[in-house]
């Protein structure tokens, strides 16, 4: 199987202030500087592949404005191939707006911009372009329901795993959802796919259980400290321990460092148990550095911590 990892999802800049605390409703917090990183959650998850050593393509869309270009020069500068992404005039890149708490914890608000003009015609190229070459496509859905459904039906045509992370998940991606070869929600997004697919609340194991049967898919609940846990449509559940961060400075991004990892390590030809405990270990480690990209491990990394 190739290592080739096809990622299709938003790109964005993000924009970061650091506080004591997060703001309740209608509240200002100050804090002491304005950080800039590259973000997105596809476009994370691309370059936690890319530390993984497996070789990425990217697929979305970017404005012809600096912040697009300074995107694209970023991914591209830790190997990943860029020529899938589209520039259109006159729309903004996408921008997060990000406010970090001192014990980690984030708020986010995100304006779409050119995320919203990825194209379903060209998502299903790009799918079709990576037949052969990738072992797995990556899809988020920071994107066009449109582009999400177009993605994970051309990768289900055509016999490549999909992983799909509903962060956020939208009731007219059922079909997209019930596609997929694994999907990756955190504990909120779990609740939203019982809500969507009308399974009563409980406790995250039955949940995701339910979830796995009532889609065929496996489910990979990412739990932050807690680590994840696996569904499987046959009922299988494995739990996984969360290495323990020495210091938790930022967990933007732990999210998107579990599913690029997980893509790059199926890809790889590993199980999806190997996929996700090599995952847990890499987005634990990511939570030491401001920036959804800066704590991001390299391979080698990982590969001491599961030591």
């Amino acid at each position: 199987m190739s290592n080739g990892v096809l990622v299709i999802g938003a790109i964005n800049v993000d924009l970061v202030v650091g506080a004591d605390r997060l703001p309740g409703p209608g509240e200002t917090v100050v804090g002491p500087r304005l950080d800039r990183f590259g973000g997105g959650k596809g476009a994370n998850a691309a370059v936690a592949a890319a530390r993984m050593d497996a070789r990425v393509r990217y697929c979305g869309v970017v404005g012809t404005d600096d912040l697009g270009r300074e995107a694209l020069a970023e991914l591209a500068s830790v190997g990943i191939d860029v020529s899938d992404v589209a520039e259109i005039g006159d729309i903004p890149t996408g921008a997060a707006l990000i406010v970090v708490d001192r014990a980690g914890e984030n708020q986010i608000a995100v304006a779409a911009g050119a995320n919203s003009y990825v194209d379903p015609a060209g998502v299903r190229a790009a799918v079709e372009r990576s037949v052969g070459w990738a072992g797995c496509v990556l899809v988020s859905t920071e994107i066009s329901t449109a582009a999400v459904r177009s993605a994970v039906a051309a990768a289900r045509e055509h016999g490549v795993p999909c992983v799909l992370n509903p962060a956020p998940l939208r009731e007219d991606l059922l079909a997209a959802v019930r596609a997929a070869t694994v999907l990756t929600p955190n504990a909120s997004e779990l609740r939203d796919l019982c809500d969507a697919l009308s399974i009563p609340h409980m406790d995250v194991c039955d949940a995701a259980a339910r979830v796995a049967d009532a889609t065929g898919a496996c489910v990979a609940v990412t739990r932050g400290a807690e680590g994840a846990l696996i569904a499987r449509p046959d009922g299988g559940i494995e739990r996984i321990s969360a290495l323990a961060a020495p210091e938790v400075r930022d967990t933007t991004g732990a999210g998107d460092t579990f599913n690029g990892v997980l893509a790059a390590s199926l890809a790889a030809g590993n199980t999806l148990d190997e996929a996700c405990h090599r995952a847990v270990i890499a987005a634990s480690l990511s939570v030491r550095q401001v920036g959804a990209r800066t704590g991001m491990p390299s391979a080698d990394e990982v590969a001491m911590a599961q030591v």
